[in-house]
């Protein structure tokens, strides 16, 4: 009974206690006033949307094609037929791109991996490029402008 009350009071009174006593040392340094609120955050331009959307199917994509890798055979062909379709035969035909593993005719990487890597693929790219068009276009905009006020 000792040793759980002990315990509850390492456990529990002791952590309380230095929280409490780290606030009160905290709050009497600063003089017992408010935190302050932060300031606002800017916000993301355009350009800097479609740099993470690009950012993020990129990623999307790489964690999907490395799980339709998780189906191809490396050190030993026979054992990938073995473990995804129950076949101990080496593999039909494999590949990297797009992903394939066919084990006794039979296709054993899920339908939906090629596809969802050409939809990831595209938007990847297709946000790269519009991120990019868009930081251009921001900067000529910003040239544009300093021309004018520096003639005016």
């Amino acid at each position: 009974m000792a040793t759980l009350i002990g315990t509850m009071i390492l456990a529990i009174a002791l952590p309380a206690w230095a929280g409490i006593t780290y606030v009160g040392l905290v709050r009497a340094r600063r003089g017992d006033e408010l935190p302050r609120p932060r300031p606002p955050r800017h916000r993301r331009s355009p350009a800097g949307k479609a740099a993470w959307v690009a950012g993020l199917a990129y990623l999307a994509g790489g964690v999907l094609h490395l799980y339709g890798l998780s189906y191809m055979p490396f050190l030993q062909p026979e054992d990938a037929c073995w473990f995804n379709a129950g076949h101990m035969a080496v593999p039909d035909s494999s590949s990297a791109l797009p992903v394939s593993l066919v084990c006794a005719g039979e296709e054993i990487v899920p339908w939906w991996v090629n596809p969802g890597l050409l939809v990831l693929a595209v938007t990847a790219v297709a946000g790269t490029v519009t991120s990019i068009a868009l930081a251009l276009r921001r900067l000529a905009d910003r040239h544009r402008t300093g021309e004018r006020e520096a003639r005016g």
